[in-house]
């Protein structure tokens, strides 16, 4: 018994051709990526839409504004050559 059926959506050309070259250079096909995230869509019932996805948490974004003045200051460390030169620096804390 088939179980598969034909699902026909209308997409910007780009965005499509966009996906397919990412969904090939993972190694899938288009097609298992949209079954996927309507199998996940099925079972979380939620779907996340956002204009802003890359925004840090207030949390992180508090960190980074600290980061910045300490920065701007001149109240830092480095940078270190290398990742053995870090490590030492964080021994001798």
């Amino acid at each position: 018994m088939n179980t598969h059926t034909i699902l026909n959506i209308k997409t910007d050309k780009k965005l499509k051709a966009e996906a397919k070259k990412l969904s090939k250079e993972l190694g899938v096909p288009l097609s298992t990526v949209i079954n996927a995230f309507l199998k996940q869509f099925v079972r979380d019932k939620e779907i996340t839409l956002s204009a802003n996805q890359y925004r840090p948490t207030p949390y992180l974004e508090s960190i980074l504004k600290q980061a910045q003045k300490e920065y701007e200051a001149g109240d830092f460390v480095g940078p270190f050559k290398t990742g053995e030169e870090f490590i030492a620096y964080l021994k001798s804390l």
